[in-house]
């Protein structure tokens, strides 16, 4: 899966930048809201350490795909199959971003119901089929994967796909600098 291998090589970087800007992911702790992610114990101010871990196996999207009667591109599959892990910083020379993926089992269970919703409403404009996975640091834009072709495209929310941004997911992936852009 070349996806997944150009998200561990993304995932390796963005672990090495922190470790090598001395400032640790943390997130704040939350006793409801347990992760495989989490290191150690919490802090003074209720944060924890955190770190992507890999996940084992496939993500199952079969209920998904069997309500909304589409097969998922694979791409996206085992982009969101590949870690559990806060979502993870980004740039490009366009802008920062957010990779969005799953935290825990709830919220992957959460991502797969956003992802209905934004698919029922593709469907309902009658525009082609498009399944996100990140948003950038404009509100109106995220970057989604075309279903059909498997392009990145960044879109306007409600809006059909603007601009194509790579020709596919792992390409995308090994453009990306992690981190926040320099200010």
């Amino acid at each position: 899966m070349q996806v997944a291998s150009s998200l561990q090589t993304f995932v390796q970087r963005y672990v090495q930048y922190y470790q090598q800007s001395g400032r640790p992911l943390l997130t704040d702790w939350d006793a409801n809201w347990l992760s495989p992610c989490q290191i150690g114990e919490t802090d003074a101010a209720g944060q924890i350490i955190w770190q992507p871990v890999a996940r084992v196996g496939l993500a199952d999207f079969v209920d998904t795909e069997r309500a909304l009667e589409l097969e998922f591109h694979p791409d996206i599959k085992a982009f969101y199959s590949a870690y559990w892990s806060e979502n993870l910083t980004a740039h490009t020379s366009r802008g920062d971003l957010q990779l969005l993926l799953p935290w825990n089992e709830d919220d992957f269970i959460r991502l797969q119901q956003n992802l209905i919703g934004h698919v029922l409403m593709k469907k309902r404009l009658k525009q082609p089929v498009t399944l996100f996975f990140a948003v950038t640091d404009d509100d109106d834009f995220i970057l989604s994967l075309d279903n059909h072709s498997g392009q990145v495209v960044l879109e306007r929310v409600g809006l059909p796909a603007s601009e194509v941004l790579a020709d596919n997911l792992s390409c995308f992936l090994d453009g990306l600098a992690p981190g926040p852009g320099e200010v």
